[in-house]
């Protein structure tokens, strides 16, 4: 299901979990579980530090292999609204290892939208400032793929 509301440049992706809602939400909002799923297929999170609350900010590392050795990519946010359970809104842009927004980097803006399904979770991730057929989009469904395995294997 689209957001009526969402810009034409935006990833929308709608998935559907066979977990309850708050742990779903953990999964967004606990750097562990973020960091085990977070990301295309190959990368890894080593850095996740989230101040999870209205003007918290977040400092995420993402780490692919490449022909030369690990590249680092980094980002930071800031959260704009946290409704336990229900709906996360934060920004992100590309920074450095300190957290400093690299120039050119306008925010984009991602939000997850949780649905409870009588113990199971729709989840509606949407991100704004990208295009829906951009690599980002491909990331976001290996991505949300990794966060439905790493669900499946909780005890």
């Amino acid at each position: 299901m689209a957001d009526n509301n969402a810009p034409q440049d935006a990833v929308v992706i709608e998935r559907s979990f066979d977990a309850p809602v708050e742990l779903v939400w953990q999964m967004w909002t606990d750097p562990d579980h973020f960091a085990a799923w977070y990301g295309p297929d190959g990368a890894s999170v080593p850095v996740a530090k989230m101040d999870v609350r209205v003007g918290g900010t977040r400092l995420v590392c993402m780490e692919v292999q490449a022909p030369n050795g690990p590249m680092q990519m980094w980002f930071t946010g800031e959260y704009r609204e946290v409704r336990e359970n229900k709906r996360l809104v934060y920004t992100e842009s590309i920074c450095d290892e300190h957290g400093n927004v690299a120039p050119p980097s306008d925010p984009t803006e991602i939000r997850v939208e949780l649905h409870d399904l009588d113990g199971r979770t729709r989840m509606v991730m949407t991100h704004v400032g990208i295009p829906s057929d951009s690599p980002g989009a491909t990331g976001w469904t290996m991505a949300l793929d990794k966060l439905a395995t790493h669900l499946a294997a909780l005890p």
